[in-house]
């Protein structure tokens, strides 16, 4: 579905990613994991079209993407998420909802907003709310509601857990794995190693730019040297 090839990218020509390789299947969670400084928001920057790689590849569902504009990115149903929610504060939560469908699935609004309050019902108790107002944990939800809207193929969920208290990261995994059960294919860029890898199909650990461990989400769950890297056993 998605394919990133041998990438090299960074910021007014200082490389921050050196040669990522990537896959994302139909149907599948695929975990990026790093801690601060890895690359991984790079990574999704330039695989949204937000910036232009370097070198290398990007294509999603058949389609070269590398160096497409953003909105070519979201019109094909590759949908990020962004870190740090970016909601409109002064926007009620319907209003960002449907400004999420503004360039694709603007036909099915009204049945994508179902969608979304299906996965989300306390957004729908608080649609004529300003985002401003809602709590770090609603503005999350808002935040993919948002990217619900868009009907996208693959999301990328970029830190979806930063900044929750521990029961509201336990609650947006459960979200997370009940918008896979739904079909939707996901790509979760994460700091929290456990259960990210708990959820995912199969996982990248990034370090530097680079990839420095990759499989079976299963197995890197029980690597040493991710547990050592990672986990401090």
């Amino acid at each position: 579905m998605l394919e990133v090839r041998d990438l090299h990218a960074g910021y007014d020509g200082v490389e921050v990613l050196h040669g990522i390789s990537l896959q994302v299947k139909p149907g599948e969670i695929v975990a990026v994991l790093g801690s601060n400084g890895a690359g991984k928001s790079t990574l999704n920057n330039n695989i949204s079209g937000l910036y232009r790689p370097f070198a290398g590849a990007i294509a999603f569902e058949g389609t070269d993407i590398t160096g497409a504009s953003s909105e070519r990115v979201v019109e094909l149903g590759l949908v990020q998420v962004p870190e740090g929610r970016c909601v409109f504060p002064n926007m009620t939560v319907r209003e960002n909802l449907e400004l999420g469908g503004y360039r694709r699935g603007r036909e099915h609004r009204a049945q994508n907003l179902e969608r979304v309050t299906e996965v989300f019902p306390r957004l729908e108790e608080r649609f004529a709310q300003l985002a401003g107002t809602l709590s770090g944990g609603e503005q999350q939800m808002l935040a993919i509601g948002r990217g619900i809207m868009t009907e996208p193929r693959l999301l990328i969920l970029d830190e979806p857990s930063l900044g929750l208290s521990p029961i509201l990261v336990d609650e947006m995994f459960a979200l997370i794995r009940q918008l896979h059960g739904q079909g939707l294919a996901i790509l979760l860029v994460e700091q929290n190693v456990v259960q990210s890898l708990t959820l995912a199909d199969r996982a990248y650990v990034m370090e530097n730019g680079t990839i420095a461990l990759s499989g079976m989400a299963a197995s890197l769950l029980e690597n040493p040297d991710l547990k050592r890297s990672y986990l401090g056993m």
